[in-house]
C-alpha cells in the first residue's frame, strides 16, 4: 500500500466493526440455539422406552376405557374406536430418507393408505419424503417438533412443540393437520393425570389425540416374526396400529409388512387411515399463504442452522490441528535450536555500536532506558532522537550530561523517520534500535552483536522480557512474549524466515539498512515491515536470546488493547505489503513460503478460528456431554500449559506465573482473539488506522536492579 492509496483509504468508524461482530454474534448465538433444540435437547429415546407413571385419579373413566381417538373438548369429552374388521397402520418419527421410501413402497404395492405422525425436525430435513407422504393418499399427522414429552414439558414449551411443528408442515406440504400423536404415548388405559393435563392443553390448541390400542414393538427389534405376532389382532376388533419408519434400523418393520398385509387381507380386515377407521371426516386443509411462508422460512432456518453447526464443527477441528501443529511444531524446532546454544558466529565482534532511540514523551522511563544502555560491557554511541515531545523528554537526557548520549530534536513525523534520523547520524556500521522504555542486561549489546560475525546475517533479534509483571495482567503478558514470541522466534532463526525483529531489541548491519532505504513510513508496524524487507533482500535474519531486554507491557486493558490492535493491524500491513515473497527464491522465498504462512495460520488463521472452541464449550455445556467437552477444553488447555512449560524451562524462567494460564483463556485470550478480528475488520473495510503511542509509567529501573527480576 502506498502513501497515495494510504491516504485515500476510508475513515470508517471502528464501532462500525462492532455492529457487524454484534450481529454476527448474535445470529451464530441464534443458529446454535435453534441447531441445539431442534436436534440435542429431546427424543433421546424411542417411542414406548419411556414408560409414564403416576396418579390416574383425573382421567376420566369413559377415556381410560374408550378409543384410542380422543376429543378432550371441555364439557364434550369423547372418545372413539376403529370399525371393526378395521386396522389404521400408523407409523410415528418420521420421515427417514432410508426407511420411510422403503415403507410407501410397500404400501404403495399393497393398494393400503396409513397415518404416519411426522416430527417436525425431520420434515424440515426431508420435505420432499414429507410431500410424498400426502402425495400417494396417506393421512400425515403430527409427533411434535422434537419428539418431546408432552406431558413433562412446561407450558410454554408445548406451546413451541406444536407450533413450529405446525408451520413446519404447512411449509413443506401446504397442509395443516389438528391430529397429534404424543411421543412416549401408548394405550388409553395408561394415560396418567400428566398424560390427560397435556390432551387437555393439546385440545385446547385445536388437536385431536391419537392413541394406540396395539404396539407392534418394532422398537425393540425383537426379530420380524415377533413383530408380525405383536401386530397381528386377536379377534375381529379394529385396532390402530402402532409402528415406526425412522428411529433406528427399520428392516424388520419393512418386512413384517410385507408379510402382515396379505395375512390380514385373507382374514377379512382392511386397511384405512384414522380417520377414515373412526368415521371421522378429512380432519387435514391447506394452510394459508402466511402460513407457508413462515412455514418455509422455518425449514430455512434449521438448514442454516444445520449448516453453521457443520461448519463450525469443521472449524472446530481445524483450529485443533492447527493448534497441536503449532505445539508440534514449534517445540520441536525449540529443542534444535537448543543443541545450537554453543555455536559461534566466529570472531568476537568487538567494534562500536550506534544505539538509536526514537523517543516521544518518553520522561517516565527514558533514564532508566539511557542507564541502562551506558553501563553495557561493549562500546556505544547511544542516540536519542526527540520526536517533537511535549512533556520534556530531550531536557531530561540533555541534563544527565552523560558522555556519549546525544539527543537530536526534530518536529513530531513519527518513530521511522526518527528511526531514519538517527540512522543517518549514527557515527558506526552496526546499529541498535530501542524503545524508550526498554532497560538493557549489561551484555545485551554485545551479545546481540556477535551474529554479525556472519556477513550474510543483517539483523539480529533479542530477547525482550517483560518487566512489570507482577499483576495478574502483567503475568499474563509475560507468558505471552516467553511462549508466543520467544519460542515462535526460535523457529523463524531455525527456518531462517524471521518476520519480526522487535522495537525494543534489535541489531541492524547499517550497510543492510541503507541497501533498502531505510524505515518505511506506510504500515504501522515499522520493525515487522523493515525485517520483511531486509529478508526479501537477500539478508539472514536471526534470533540471540543471551541479548535480554526488559520491556514495559501494557499496565491496562485499554492499553494492551491500542498497543495489540496496532501491532496486528500492522503486521497484516506488512504481510500484505511483502506478499510478493510467496513466489520469490532464496531468503526471500523463505520468507514467503516458511513465514508468511506460519502468520497466516497462526496468528492470522488461528485465531480467527480459536473462538469456536469456546463457542462449542458453551453450546456443548447447554446440549451435549458436559463431562465429555470439559474433557476437550482441558485437552487444549494442557497443550498450551506443556509448550508453555518447555518454554519457561528454555528462557530459564520460573514456571510459577502458569498458574494463571487457566484464568488467561478466559479473559486475556478473548481480548487478543477481538485484536485480531477487528483488525482483519479493518483490513477488509480499506481504513487507515493510525500510530498510537502507549502510555508509559516509568516502572522499569536500572541494570543493577533488573538482574533476578522478579
Amino acid at each position: 500500500m502506498s502513501r497515495a492509496v494510504a491516504r485515500r483509504a476510508k475513515q470508517v468508524p471502528l464501532r462500525t466493526h462492532w455492529i457487524v461482530l454484534s450481529m454476527l454474534l448474535v445470529c451464530l448465538s441464534s443458529m446454535l440455539l435453534l441447531n441445539g433444540y431442534t436436534h440435542h435437547l429431546f427424543g433421546a429415546e424411542p417411542d414406548g422406552a419411556v414408560t409414564s407413571g403416576g396418579p390416574a385419579g383425573a382421567v376420566p373413566r369413559a377415556i381410560a376405557g374408550g378409543g384410542p381417538v380422543i376429543d378432550a373438548q371441555p364439557g364434550e369429552v369423547r372418545s372413539v374406536r376403529p370399525a371393526k374388521r378395521t386396522i389404521a397402520l400408523t407409523f410415528d418419527d418420521g420421515p427417514d430418507p432410508v426407511w420411510t421410501p422403503k415403507v410407501l413402497d410397500v404400501l404403495k404395492a399393497q393398494h393400503v393408505k396409513a397415518t404416519f405422525f411426522v416430527v417436525g425436525t425431520e420434515v424440515a430435513a426431508h420435505p420432499a419424503l414429507a410431500r410424498r407422504i400426502v402425495a400417494e393418499g396417506h393421512q400425515i399427522g403430527m409427533h411434535t417438533f422434537t419428539h418431546a414429552n408432552l406431558s413433562t414439558a412446561p407450558g410454554w414449551r408445548r406451546s413451541l412443540e406444536l407450533r413450529q411443528s405446525q408451520l413446519v408442515l404447512a411449509g413443506a406440504t401446504g397442509l395443516s393437520t389438528p391430529l397429534l400423536r404424543p411421543p412416549y404415548s401408548s394405550e388409553p388405559d395408561a394415560l396418567t393425570d400428566a398424560d390427560w393435563t397435556a390432551i387437555q392443553e393439546t385440545r385446547q390448541a385445536g388437536y385431536l389425540t391419537v392413541l394406540t390400542t396395539q404396539d407392534s414393538e418394532d422398537w425393540r427389534r425383537p426379530g420380524t416374526a415377533k413383530v408380525i405376532a405383536n401386530s397381528t389382532p386377536r379377534g375381529t376388533a379394529g385396532q390402530v396400529l402402532l409402528m415406526h419408519d425412522a428411529g433406528g434400523d427399520r428392516s424388520e418393520t419393512v418386512a413384517a409388512l410385507t408379510k402382515l398385509i396379505p395375512t390380514l387381507k385373507a382374514r377379512g380386515f382392511k386397511f384405512a387411515t384414522v380417520s377414515d377407521a373412526v368415521g371421522l371426516p378429512q380432519p387435514t386443509h391447506d394452510a394459508g399463504l402466511l402460513e407457508r411462508g413462515r412455514g418455509l422460512a422455518a425449514i430455512w432456518a434449521m438448514r442454516v442452522s444445520d449448516g453453521v453447526q457443520s461448519l463450525l464443527t469443521w472449524f472446530l477441528y481445524a483450529a485443533g490441528a492447527l493448534s497441536v501443529l503449532r505445539a508440534i511444531t514449534t517445540v520441536w524446532a525449540a529443542r534444535r535450536h537448543a543443541r545450537m546454544r554453543d555455536w559461534s558466529w566466529g570472531e568476537p565482534v568487538t567494534e562500536p555500536v550506534s544505539v538509536i532511540i526514537p523517543a516521544y514523551n518518553e520522561s517516565a522511563g527514558i533514564g532508566a532506558a539511557i542507564r541502562s544502555l551506558v553501563a553495557s560491557d561493549h562500546p556505544i554511541e547511544v542516540i536519542v532522537v526527540d520526536d517533537g515531545s511535549t512533556d520534556g523528554t530531550a531536557d531530561i537526557v540533555e541534563a544527565m550530561g552523560i558522555p556519549g548520549v546525544r539527543v537530536i530534536r526534530q518536529r513530531n513525523a513519527g518513530k521511522p523517520v526518527a528511526l531514519n534520523t538517527g540512522l543517518q547520524a549514527a557515527h558506526f556500521d552496526l546499529i541498535v534500535m530501542v524503545d524508550g522504555d526498554t532497560v538493557f542486561e549489561r551484555d545485551a549489546v554485545r551479545m546481540l552483536v556477535q551474529p554479525f560475525a556472519d556477513p550474510s546475517v543483517g539483523a539480529v533479534s533479542g530477547n525482550a522480557k517483560v518487566g512489570n509483571r507482577r499483576g495478574l495482567l502483567g503475568r499474563w503478558q509475560h507468558i505471552e512474549y516467553v511462549v508466543g514470541f520467544n519460542l515462535d522466534r526460535r523457529l523463524f532463526d531455525l527456518a531462517e524466515c524471521m518476520p519480526t525483529v522487535p522495537g525494543a531489541v534489535g541489531g541492524f548491519r547499517r550497510t543492510a539498512l541503507e541497501r533498502i532505504g531505510g524505515l518505511s513510513e506506510v504500515t504501522l508496524a515499522e520493525d515487522t515491515d523493515l525485517t520483511m524487507a531486509l529478508c526479501r533482500d537477500g539478508w539472514r535474519v536471526v534470533y540471540e536470546e543471551r541479548a535480554v531486554a526488559w520491556t514495559e507491557a501494557p499496565a491496562s486493558l485499554g492499553a494492551l488493547w491500542r498497543q495489540r490492535y496496532r501491532w496486528c493491524y500492522g503486521t497484516l500491513q506488512a504481510m500484505w505489503k511483502h506478499r510478493g515473497a510467496w513466489v520469490q527464491r532464496g531468503q526471500a522465498g523463505k520468507l514467503g513460503r516458511r513465514g508468511l504462512t506460519y502468520l497466516m495460520l497462526f496468528q492470522v488463521l488461528l485465531p480467527l478460528l480459536a473462538p469456536v472452541v469456546d463457542v462449542f464449550a458453551i453450546y456443548g455445556l447447554v446440549f451435549l456431554d458436559p463431562l465429555r467437552v470439559g474433557l476437550v477444553w482441558l485437552g487444549f488447555l494442557a497443550l498450551q500449559f506443556a509448550m508453555g512449560r518447555y518454554a519457561f524451562h528454555l528462557d530459564g524462567e520460573r514456571a510459577g506465573p502458569l498458574w494463571t494460564l487457566p484464568l488467561q483463556q478466559f479473559v486475556y485470550r478473548q481480548l487478543m482473539y477481538l485484536v485480531v478480528i477487528q483488525s482483519v475488520f479493518t483490513a477488509l473495510a480499506g481504513s487507515r488506522l493510525r500510530w498510537q503511542r502507549m502510555e508509559r509509567y516509568g516502572s522499569l529501573r536500572s541494570p543493577a536492579s533488573t538482574e533476578g527480576f522478579p
